[in-house]
C-alpha cells in the first residue's frame, strides 16, 4: 500500500509542477526541506527558500511545463518512503520554442499527518568532467 501512496504523491506534484501551481508544488514539502537542486545554490534550507526558487523556475518559461517521471522505483518501510527516477522536464522560451532536458532525481519522503511530504530532494545533470559543462541532451 505505501509504494502505492508513493505513487499518488508523486503524480500529484509532477500534476502541480505540470500547471505551475507553486503553492500546490509546495504542499508536498515538509517545513524544513532540505533540497540539492540543479540550479541555484548548493543547498536550500527550508521552505521558504525552496518556494522562491520554485516560483522563479516557473517564471523562466512562459509556456506549459513539462514533468514527465520516467520509470520510477519506490521504496517505503514504515514512514520513511524513497523515490528515484530519470525526469524529462523543460518548458517554452519567449518564442515558443520548447526546451527540454533530462534531469536526475530522487526525493525521500516521510508520512507525516496522514501523508507523505518531502523532506529531501535533489535534482542533478551528469556532467563533462573535462570541460565542466552540464550534458543536458543525454536520453535514457
Amino acid at each position: 500500500m505505501s509504494q502505492h501512496e508513493l505513487q499518488d504523491a508523486l503524480n500529484d506534484w509532477t500534476e502541480a509542477c505540470r500547471s505551475k501551481d507553486v503553492a500546490r508544488i509546495m504542499s508536498h514539502y515538509v517545513e524544513d526541506v532540505v533540497s540539492y537542486d540543479a540550479i541555484g545554490p548548493l543547498r536550500f534550507q527550508g521552505r521558504p527558500a525552496y518556494q522562491a526558487h520554485w516560483q522563479a523556475c516557473m517564471e523562466m518559461c512562459s509556456g506549459p511545463g513539462m514533468f514527465e517521471p520516467h520509470e520510477p522505483t519506490f521504496t517505503a518501510s514504515g514512514d520513511l518512503g524513497v523515490t528515484h527516477y530519470l525526469l524529462h522536464c523543460g518548458g517554452a522560451n519567449e518564442k515558443g520554442e520548447l526546451q527540454t532536458c533530462w534531469m536526475r532525481v530522487t526525493q525521500c519522503l516521510r508520512r507525516q499527518g496522514g501523508r507523505w511530504l518531502i523532506f529531501h530532494e535533489h535534482f542533478s545533470a551528469p556532467s563533462d568532467m573535462e570541460s565542466g559543462k552540464a550534458l543536458f541532451d543525454l536520453q535514457p
